[in-house]
C-alpha cells in the first residue's frame, strides 16, 4: 500500500467512526486556523510566541501594568484575525455538526472562525475576542465597536467607568472561564469518538481534554502536522493539511 493508498484508508477509517458515534466531540487548536493566514504560537520562525515573550505581552500582569504593550501585541493580531474567513476545515466541522454526528466543537482558538463557517455548540476555552470586558465595573461590550480604536493606537475605554477594557481571552495567569470548561469537560467524559484537529495537545489544562475521553473508552482521532503526547492513543493518526483533509473525512460521512 503506497503512501496514498495509506491515507485514504485512514480517512476512510475516522469517516466510518464517526458515522458510528453515538457521542461524537472535537478539539481544535491554532492549527486549524493557519490555513486562514492567522499564525500559530509555536512553529518555528513564524509562531507568535518565537517573537514574544507571552509573560511580557498576553499575561494578566502585562495587561493590568503596561496595557500599552499588551495592545502593541494585539493590534497585529488583531487585524489579521478580522480580515480571515474561515476554511474548509472549518466548514467540515460545521457540516458535521450539521449531519447530527458532532455534538460539542471544543477549541483553543479565539478567532470565532468556527462559528463564522456555521458551527452552533462552539465551546471556546480560551475565550473569544467577540467582547471586551471591564475589569474594574464588570460591563460587557462587543468588540466592534473598540476595534478602530485599537487598530488607531489608542486604549479601548469603558464607557461606564472610563478604566481599559480587556478583551474577553484567557490570558496567562488567568483561569479558564468555568462555565464553558464545565460543559467541555462534560462533552468528553461522555463522548465515543474524540476528533483532535490542529493542536499539538501541549496547552494545558486544555490539551487533557482528549485524554478524558481516552480514559473513558473513547475512539480518538487525530488530524496535525506535528506529533502529540496522545498519538500512540490514536486509532486514527492523521499527519496532514486539516483543510485537505477534514473535508474529505465529511464527505464519507
Amino acid at each position: 500500500m503506497n503512501a496514498l493508498e495509506l491515507l485514504q484508508d485512514k480517512i476512510s477509517r475516522a469517516s466510518e467512526l464517526l458515522r458510528n458515534a453515538r457521542h461524537a466531540v472535537a478539539l481544535t487548536g491554532a492549527g486549524i486556523s493557519t490555513p486562514s493566514g492567522i499564525p500559530d504560537f509555536r512553529s518555528a520562525d513564524t509562531g507568535l510566541w518565537t517573537k514574544n515573550d507571552p509573560m511580557q505581552v498576553a499575561s494578566l500582569s502585562a495587561f493590568l501594568y503596561h496595557p500599552e504593550r499588551f495592545f502593541n501585541w494585539l493590534r497585529p493580531l488583531l487585524d489579521t484575525i478580522t480580515q480571515a474567513r474561515p476554511n474548509p476545515a472549518h466548514f467540515a466541522l460545521a457540516e458535521l455538526e450539521k449531519k447530527g454526528i458532532l455534538k460539542a466543537l471544543i477549541t483553543q482558538n479565539i478567532d470565532d472562525l468556527h462559528q463564522q463557517a456555521g458551527s452552533k455548540n462552539v465551546l471556546p476555552v480560551h475565550g473569544t475576542l467577540e467582547d471586551m470586558i471591564c475589569l474594574s465595573c464588570d460591563q460587557r461590550f462587543p468588540s466592534k465597536q473598540f476595534i478602530e480604536t485599537v487598530k488607531d493606537g489608542k486604549l479601548p475605554l469603558c464607557p461606564n467607568c472610563g478604566r481599559i477594557l480587556k478583551p474577553d481571552i484567557v490570558l496567562f495567569e488567568e483561569m479558564l472561564p468555568s462555565d464553558v470548561w464545565s460543559k467541555a469537560e462534560w462533552h468528553c467524559n461522555r463522548a465515543d469518538v474524540i476528533l483532535v484537529a490542529g493542536s499539538s495537545l501541549e496547552v494545558m489544562p486544555a490539551g487533557a481534554l482528549p485524554w478524558y475521553a481516552v480514559q473513558n473508552g473513547a475512539h480518538l482521532i487525530i488530524n496535525n502536522y506535528s506529533s502529540t503526547p496522545l498519538d500512540s492513543e490514536a486509532d486514527v493518526l492523521l499527519s496532514g493539511d486539516v483543510a485537505q483533509i477534514l473535508p474529505q473525512i465529511t464527505a464519507q460521512c
